[in-house]
């Protein structure tokens, strides 16, 4: 069965151009153009992830989130927010409320496809996990193929692909690699990058979670390499 996906946005030009973008990629899209609306649909269907506008005539994608994430049905649900303007504080309270990810408008919908792909694929949808017989590749022995870490120069590759990483971001991405599959909680990022005795905070580990992720994505924007796990930390996924 396709995964199903409640779309809320109040642009119908843009609701239209997403719509067909996933739904040409095999889901069945609900498309809502009010909060009031969305809630609704939630109540009456099981939804496998959703698109969330920030900005609508009656509210706010974000309020739609708080929601999702305090009722137990619905707690675990992917989501993606939208934003029209990309402000900081958008972006930060969304992720603070639990949004897996995030897109500034204008956006592509193949990219938009691609996120969206990528979520469902760690939510357990979808196909791409297996090795051929019907067991999962072991995440290091994949982490490996994928990357490359050479240590000594402290550089590391994507896909054959050199990232251009500060010291830091090469640090938070080794430690990561080297535990591919688990959830690291920012304590131990910010030990593995900046040492017991730093004065930086959470958020110092988010920054550069983000800036790692854009870089990642650059080499390969097809698929999303590390996941939030809200209130334990950050996980690679291959």
């Amino acid at each position: 069965m396709s995964a199903r996906l409640l779309l809320l946005e109040d642009d119908p030009a843009i609701a239209r151009t997403v719509a067909y973008a996933l739904e040409r990629d095999g889901l069945t899209v609900t498309h809502s153009l009010l909060v009031h609306d969305a809630r609704q649909q939630l109540q009456r269907t099981r939804f496998d992830l959703l698109v969330l506008d920030v900005g609508l005539p009656d509210g706010s994608g974000l309020d739609l989130l708080r929601d999702v994430r305090h009722a137990p049905p619905t707690a675990a649900l992917p989501v993606l927010m939208l934003s029209a303007h990309g402000e900081e504080i958008d972006r930060v309270l969304g992720l603070e409320l639990g949004a897996d990810d995030y897109l500034t408008k204008p956006f592509s919908p193949r990219e938009l496809a691609a996120r969206v792909k990528a979520l469902l694929r760690r939510a357990g949808h979808g196909h791409g996990h297996g090795n051929g017989n019907g067991h999962p590749a072991a995440p290091a022995a994949t982490a490996a193929a994928l990357f490359h870490d050479d240590e000594t120069g402290q550089r590391i590759s994507l896909r054959g692909q050199p990232l251009s990483l500060t010291r830091r971001e090469y640090r938070l991405l080794s430690h990561l690699l080297r535990g591919a599959g688990r959830i690291h909680s920012r304590d131990a990022l910010l030990a593995a990058a900046w040492g017991d005795d730093s004065e930086s905070t959470d958020r110092t580990v988010d920054t550069h979670i983000k800036t790692l992720r854009a870089k990642l994505r650059e080499v390969d924007p097809a698929r999303e390499y590390i996941s939030t796990h809200r209130g334990m930390g950050y996980c690679l996924d291959i």
